[in-house]
């Protein structure tokens, strides 16, 4: 946190393993942080007899809230604070400052030296400055890992953990989970002293209408009684929590409501609706709380809404915005519809704040799993433009699963601390010279917050190298669309794989394979009619960054090689294993490709050399059929093979990179989910075998197999019995090798 030092002496007070946390701990809060800080000086200190200071927590009414001061005063180290936020907030700095505990120390496994001591000078003093974003938090959504994941017996540990990394962020404001996760794991969050908010799904945090009432038809018009019951419900519920009191109407789920209710059919009767009911819900508050806390999210559909001036809100409501999903200020894709509508307030009226987004699930091209594809240059500029719309009254951010988005969490969090960076205007001609070039000022302030985060998490000696690595991230991931922000994630390339997989096995014209159709999910990268087209879209995308990703790859390889083992395992459980997971994505998915556009190929009207076609040929009862062209399926059957295997391969690895108490974190990856990559892609070798080997099923084997009878005699007989696709692939791998030896040793 921001702050002041003064000159410090150099007479040694210690805190060790025998300093106590004192002062009157009157709430859950301060109890779990200074349990927190407990914990953090016993894995910090050895035990020893040497006497440490005690820290001790004072009240004081003139310190603003959520701030502290630190300072050493009658032989104890005193944290001032007014509220308890102020409070643990003082302790965590204590732990980072003086221990070396940093926020993320958990999620990025830091290793810590354990010492005799830690010094804290005798003229020590502290003073934080107020958060320049008033309520910030994590919505912990998509959080599929973080929840299957068994971290102890404590099914609540691993939510404790996230809570108390967003604190030691200098969070306050969380919603905690997504749909049932948030009512389960609300009143953890408040206990550690967080504000609860809420889905832009979930209105005032009540209960989805269609679970309440699974039988009944989800329409406000035809219930309008159910759906205020539930909504007082919530209020009722919350009554003991503090609240930001997310206000709205979606769906049944993450979805316009329009969408199931047809009766809805122009934008007027839509904003009115939601006008009408924001200000019903708004009503119910207030009569429970008249200083009650209010917002609305400007949220997909809700935001087009509201740019046509179609949305109502009260004036005291905190409008939100929310970014694309990919860290661009405007409204989000769905499916085909991406109209990319500011979303910003256009005039820095009323109160404003951010959805946004660390990581994001589209079932398109998002990175869920991991890092964010755009730069954090990128990510800083459209935040630097928030704080221009003086949208600093909340900032709520999508943090998933956090361990894979730990640095750019960490990097947002500094920001919400330190505020808006002040850029020279460009069109000042003193301001073109290049140390001046705004692009540079963010540059210059990405790469001090980059080479501090290496230098905590992997130690001074190898942070440069480290440091270069996280500068490439953004560099390797591919564009696949024109605009700034369209650089793909991990579900590009494992969503397109698959897609156009099912797009293939669904649709594919026998007759005319160039003519299948296109995949109807995959329309909005690729627009064309043919699924031939799509594809050649994608490998266009695709080929070149497999290429990226095995180059970067390799640069994490040398590194590995000059650093520790200890720092390497380090980096390989935090970083490595999001290159691996890209890099065996791509090349799954172009393998994918080959298989598919060996299937899409026209028969031949005439052929040329019927002699030679006949060579190929192999099953007795189905003479001829090759010697007219068209689909290559022992090449697709060899490609779709070479799919899986990397696809398998890309899971392994991810799976080999679980230690410690992170046994099993990888275990529930289904959205972006590369296991089902693999079994996708088993299933369309399966596929082209019954088109290409079928129905009898040895024509393959009889040309790979020694003793199966070989690819000339034709008798309708078995010598061998059958091979499985992976045996059979495993056959085609050998006398492929055994061709390419041949080849090298004849050049």
């Amino acid at each position: 946190m921001a702050g002041e030092r003064v000159t410090m002496s150099d007479r040694k007070i210690l805190i060790t393993s025998n300093s106590w946390i004192l002062g009157d701990l009157r709430s859950p809060a301060l109890e779990m942080a200074a349990a927190s800080l407990g914990r953090d000086i016993l894995n910090t200190c050895n035990r020893t007899n040497k006497e440490g200071i005690d820290i001790r927590l004072l009240a004081k009414k003139s310190i603003e809230p959520d701030c502290f001061v630190i300072e050493v005063k009658g032989g104890e180290l005193m944290v001032e604070a007014s509220n308890d936020l102020g409070f643990i907030y003082g302790m965590y700095h204590i732990s980072k400052s003086f221990l070396g505990v940093d926020e993320f120390w958990f999620w990025n496994e830091q290793s810590f030296d354990k010492r005799d001591g830690y010094q804290v000078p005798e003229d020590y003093h502290y003073q934080s400055e107020p958060f320049k974003v008033k309520f910030r938090g994590w919505f912990v959504n998509d959080e599929v890992l973080i929840d299957e994941w068994n971290l102890g017996e404590d099914k609540e540990k691993a939510w404790e953990m996230a809570f108390e990394t967003l604190l030691r962020c200098g969070g306050n404001m969380t919603i905690p989970g997504t749909d049932t996760n948030a009512h389960i794991y609300c009143e953890l969050a408040s206990k550690m002293g967080l504000w609860i908010t809420h889905h832009h799904a979930e209105p005032l945090g009540a209960e989805m209408f269609a679970r309440a009432y699974p039988d009944l038809e989800a329409s406000y018009d035809k219930y309008p009684k159910l759906f205020e019951k539930l909504w007082k419900e919530a209020i009722i519920k919350q009554k003991n929590y503090k609240v930001i009191w997310n206000l709205g109407f979606r769906g049944q789920g993450d979805r316009p409501f329009w969408a199931d209710d047809k009766a809805y059919d122009t934008d007027e009767k839509r904003g009115k609706l939601i006008s009408s009911l924001i200000r019903k819900q708004y009503d119910m508050v207030k009569k429970a709380d008249k200083d009650a806390i209010c917002c609305s999210n400007l949220y997909g559909e809700t935001m087009e809404l509201y740019q046509k001036g179609l949305i109502d809100l009260p004036e005291d409501v905190i409008f939100i915005w929310a970014d694309n999903g990919f860290g661009k200020m405007v409204s989000r894709r769905q499916g085909n519809h991406n109209p990319r509508v500011y979303a910003l307030p256009k005039e820095a009226k009323g109160r404003h704040g951010i959805y946004y987004h660390a990581s994001f699930y589209d079932l398109q091209a998002a990175a869920q799993m991991t890092m964010l594809p755009n730069s954090p240059e990128f990510v800083i500029k459209e935040l630097n433009q928030v704080f221009d719309k003086n949208a600093d009254d909340f900032w709520i951010i999508n943090c998933s699963n956090i361990k894979p988005h730990a640095f750019l969490l960490g990097l947002i969090a500094d920001y919400w601390k330190r505020g808006r960076l002040e850029i020279p205007k460009q069109s000042s001609a003193k301001n073109k010279e290049k140390k001046e070039n705004p692009d540079n000022v963010i540059a210059a302030y990405v790469d001090d917050y980059r080479n501090s985060y290496c230098i905590r998490y992997y130690g001074k000696k190898y942070s440069e190298v480290i440091a270069e690595l996280y500068k490439l991230w953004p560099k390797y991931a591919p564009s696949y669309g024109p605009n700034e922000d369209d650089h793909a994630g991990e579900q590009f390339f494992n969503h397109g794989a698959r897609v156009l997989t099912t797009g293939f096995i669904s649709s594919f014209n026998t007759q005319k394979p160039s003519a299948t159709r296109a995949a109807d999910e995959w329309l909005w990268f690729s627009n064309k009619k043919t699924l031939m087209k799509q594809i050649e879209d994608y490998k266009k995308v695709i080929e070149p960054a497999t290429r990226g990703y095995q180059e970067y790859l390799l640069k994490c390889r040398e590194v590995s090689s000059e650093i520790s083992r200890a720092v390497n395992r380090t980096l390989e459980d935090t970083f490595i294993w999001q290159v691996e997971y890209n890099y065996y994505s791509c090349l799954g998915a172009l393998h994918t490709c080959n298989a598919l556009e060996a299937c899409l190929i026209d028969f031949k009207k005439d052929t040329a050399d019927v002699d030679k076609a006949e060579d190929k040929v192999i099953d007795c009862i189905s003479q001829g059929e090759d010697a007219e062209g068209g689909p290559d399926y022992l090449k697709a059957f060899y490609e779709a093979g070479l799919a899986a295997k990397a696809f398998k391969e890309g899971y392994d690895r991810m799976r080999s990179h679980e230690h410690g108490v992170f046994k099993g974190f990888f275990d529930n990856d289904c959205e972006a989910d590369i296991r089902q990559s693999y079994y996708v892609l088993k299933g369309l070798m399966s596929y082209v075998r019954f088109q290409g080997d079928g129905p009898h099923f040895y024509k393959w084997q009889r040309m790979f197999q020694e003793g199966a009878g070989g690819n000339k005699v034709h008798l309708i007989l078995r010598v061998k019995k059958h091979l499985n696709d992976e045996e059979l692939w495993e056959l085609i791998i050998e006398y492929a090798d055994k061709i390419r030896k041949k080849k090298l040793k004849n050049i």
